[in-house]
């Protein structure tokens, strides 16, 4: 092979890569098409879980804490906190807030009543059982 790089050359990489990485592309496209029905749980959304959803919305938990990667990083990742704590232990720890613990972060007490803590917790425990592919890779978020 000659030391000269031609246009003829360039074209057909341009248009291999080009092909190539469009096969590519939808190979990855179709692959995720597939598999997302299997990852699916929303039979599991009970009238509970939205409740503790609209809880979690209203009283702004993304401003501190994360859910499956998404939100501040204030405050822990809570995607898994169902099962790294379970549910008593939520409840017992929004009832504690703030615990007044010198040098720490502190959570504000949201006055929850005991049927808005079980649908807090009803949310927690769905997300908890999200395929997410082992994410966070990490058990405490």
């Amino acid at each position: 092979m000659s030391g000269i790089f031609t246009k003829s050359m360039a074209r057909n990489i341009f248009y291999g890569g080009t092909t190539f990485f469009f096969l590519l592309f939808l190979a990855l496209t179709f692959d995720t098409e597939r598999e997302l029905p299997n990852r699916d749980n929303r039979a599991a959304i009970t009238p509970e879980v939205a409740a503790g959803k609209h809880i979690w919305e209203t009283r702004n938990c993304l401003g501190c804490h994360t859910l499956l990667g998404e939100g501040a990083y204030f405050a822990p990742e809570l995607g898994n906190v169902y099962k790294r704590r379970g549910g008593d232990f939520i409840k017992g720890w929004m009832q504690a807030m703030p615990t007044g613990a010198p040098g720490r972060r502190q959570m504000p007490q949201f006055n929850l009543t005991d049927e808005e803590l079980d649908q807090l917790v009803a949310f927690l425990k769905y997300t908890s059982e999200i395929n997410t592919a082992n994410w966070p890779p990490n058990i405490e978020g």
